[in-house]
Parts: C-alpha cells; structure tokens; sequence
C-alpha cells in the first residue's frame, strides 16, 4: 500500500461485527451500524508542538482499537474501504486476554 499518514493520524481499517445475535438472529444490513473497532494499517510519525518537537504516537500498525463513532475521514485505498483518524478520536487499544494455564496438583 502506498498510503502513509502526516503527523497525529492514524490508518485504521474496519472489523466487521458479527451479522447473527447470540440468540441466532441474522441482523440485515440495513439495520447494522457501522462498527467502531478496527485495526490500525499505519500510522503518521506524531504530534508536532509548537516549538518543532515531535511527540510520538502511543498506537502502533497491529493495534486493535475503539474509536469514536463519528470521526475520521473515509477513504478507498487500493479498492479497499480504511478509515483516517486522529489519535485524539481512539478511546483505547483492545488488547488480547491472557489465557490461564489450570494447573492440577496433586494431592
């Protein structure tokens, strides 16, 4: 991909939910919402201050993330659908649950 984003913003492409509820039931696409998680493609080098530092950014290519339901810019990359956000519009990066290895002693 030849797409690399200037200063605070962020690359994210989109996760698609789950088209079927717990219960089963096939949600139409037409009462979906758009999903509000993602994956983050790229990233831009950081915020620039005032005085020409610049500060890097705490989200990397990989990261899963929530971001905010209305912000950002939609854009079609290489024929596919990515989102262009601000850092300042991700609530927070979804990290993996550990698994707990059980272990048996014995009696």
């Amino acid at each position: 991909m030849g797409f690399r984003p200037l200063h605070d913003r962020i690359l994210v492409r989109r996760i698609k939910e789950e088209e079927k509820t717990a219960g089963g039931i096939i949600i139409p696409d037409t009462a979906k919402e758009k999903p509000s998680e993602g994956e983050i493609v790229a990233v831009g080098s950081g915020h620039r201050a005032e005085d020409g530092s610049v500060t890097p950014l705490d989200v990397k290519a990989g990261d899963r993330v929530l971001f905010s339901k209305y912000g950002g810019t939609e854009v079609t990359i290489d024929g596919e659908e990515l989102l262009i956000l601000r850092e300042s519009d991700v609530l927070g990066i979804v990290e993996a649950k550990k698994s707990k290895s059980k272990t048996k002693k014995a009696a």
